[in-house]
C-alpha cells in the first residue's frame, strides 16, 4: 500500500478561487471589498514572509491589504491603540497580529484586544470558547485547513477515532475540538503523554502537531489511516551543500506513506490552506459585520490535482 498524497497546494489554490469568486460578487453588490490589516511588530525574517505572502494573497482575491510595521521596541500601549484603531475602522473587517510578537508584550493581551468579529486568526477568548462549545464563529485558519481536506476522505466523522498530537492553542486544542464538535472521538497526546505509540495505533485519523522532526513511526499507523502532519521544521541537508537546510514535518514520510491511507506531504500539505483559510475567515467577518449570508467553504468531491 502507497498512501495517496493529500496535495495541500491544489486545495487550497481551489479555497483561493471560490473565495476570489464570492469578493467580486459581493463588491459588486455592495461596493466595498473586504479588508485584511496585518500588524508586524519587529523583524522576524519567517514573519517577514509571511506577511507579504498574505498581503499578496489578499490583493489576488480582490481584498483590500493593509499592512502595518511597527518597530521591536514599540510600546505595549501603542500597539494596543493601533488595534483598537482598527476596531473602528470600516474598511478593515480581518486583524491578524503577526505572532510570535518581542518578548515584552503580552501576546495574551493584544489578541484579546482585538474585536472578536474581526479576529481572522480565531486566537481571542471569545471565538475560542465558541469553537469549543460548537457554536457558529471563526476557526483558527490551520485546524480549519485540516478539517477542510479531512472532509475529501471522511464525509461522516461518526464512528471514526482521531488522534491529535500536541496541545497548544494553535493547533492541537481547537484541531480537538474540531474533530470532537463533528461527532469523532477523539484523543489528544502530547509532551507529557507516554503511550502515544499504542495511542496512534487505534487512530483512523492522526493529526500530528509536536514540532519533532520524524516523530510518527510507520509502526504506530493503523493501516489505512488518514495522517495530517502539520509539522514544518528546518533540518541540515548537507547533500544539498555546505549549510544548506530542508523542510520535512513530524511524520517519517517515506515510511509512513507505505502504510497509511492518505497523507498531507511536508512541504505542500497543510501550510498553503493555512493563508487560503485566512482569506476565508476574512471573508466570512466581512459577510458578518455587513449582515450578509456567509455559505461555508467546502471542498466537492472531485480530484484537486
Amino acid at each position: 500500500m502507497t498512501a495517496e498524497l493529500i496535495d495541500g497546494k491544489a486545495y487550497a489554490a481551489r479555497v483561493r478561487e471560490k473565495v476570489r469568486e464570492r469578493v467580486a460578487a459581493l463588491s459588486a453588490e455592495t461596493g466595498q471589498s473586504p479588508g485584511l490589516a496585518v500588524v508586524l511588530v519587529g523583524q522576524d525574517p519567517a514573519s517577514e514572509v509571511y506577511v507579504r505572502s498574505k498581503g499578496k494573497q489578499a490583493l489576488e482575491a480582490g481584498m483590500k491589504s493593509f499592512e502595518h510595521r511597527l518597530p521591536a521596541n514599540t510600546r505595549e500601549a501603542e500597539l494596543l491603540e493601533l488595534i483598537e484603531r482598527l476596531n473602528e475602522d470600516p474598511l478593515v473587517h480581518g486583524i491578524l497580529v503577526q505572532l510570535p510578537l518581542p518578548a515584552h508584550l503580552d501576546p495574551r493581551q493584544v489578541i484579546n484586544t482585538i474585536s472578536p468579529v474581526k479576529d481572522v486568526d480565531g486566537f481571542h477568548t471569545t471565538n475560542v470558547g465558541m469553537v469549543g462549545t460548537g457554536q457558529d464563529a471563526i476557526v483558527p485558519c490551520t485546524p480549519l485547513g485540516c478539517m477542510m481536506m479531512l472532509r475529501h476522505y471522511h464525509d461522516d466523522f461518526r464512528g471514526k477515532t482521531a488522534l491529535v498530537i500536541g496541545h497548544s492553542n494553535v493547533v492541537g486544542k481547537p484541531m480537538g475540538r474540531l474533530l470532537l464538535n463533528a461527532d469523532c472521538t477523539v484523543m489528544v497526546a502530547h509532551k507529557s503523554s507516554t503511550n502515544i505509540p499504542e495511542l496512534a495505533r487505534l487512530a483512523d485519523i492522526v493529526v500530528v502537531a509536536a514540532g519533532v522532526p520524524g516523530l510518527v513511526k510507520a509502526d504506530w499507523i493503523k493501516p489505512g489511516a488518514t495522517v495530517i502532519d502539520v509539522g514544518i521544521n528546518r533540518i541540515p541537508a548537507p547533500e544539498k551543500g555546505e549549510g544548506k537546510h530542508r523542510l520535512v514535518g513530524d511524520v517519517d514520510f517515506e515510511n509512513v506513506r507505505k502504510v497509511a491511507g492518505a497523507i498531507t506531504p511536508v512541504p505542500g500539505g497543510v501550510g498553503p490552506m493555512t493563508i487560503a483559510c485566512l482569506l476565508a475567515n476574512t471573508l466570512s467577518a466581512y459577510c458578518h459585520l455587513h449582515q450578509l449570508p456567509d455559505e461555508p467553504l467546502l471542498l466537492d468531491e472531485q480530484d484537486p490535482s
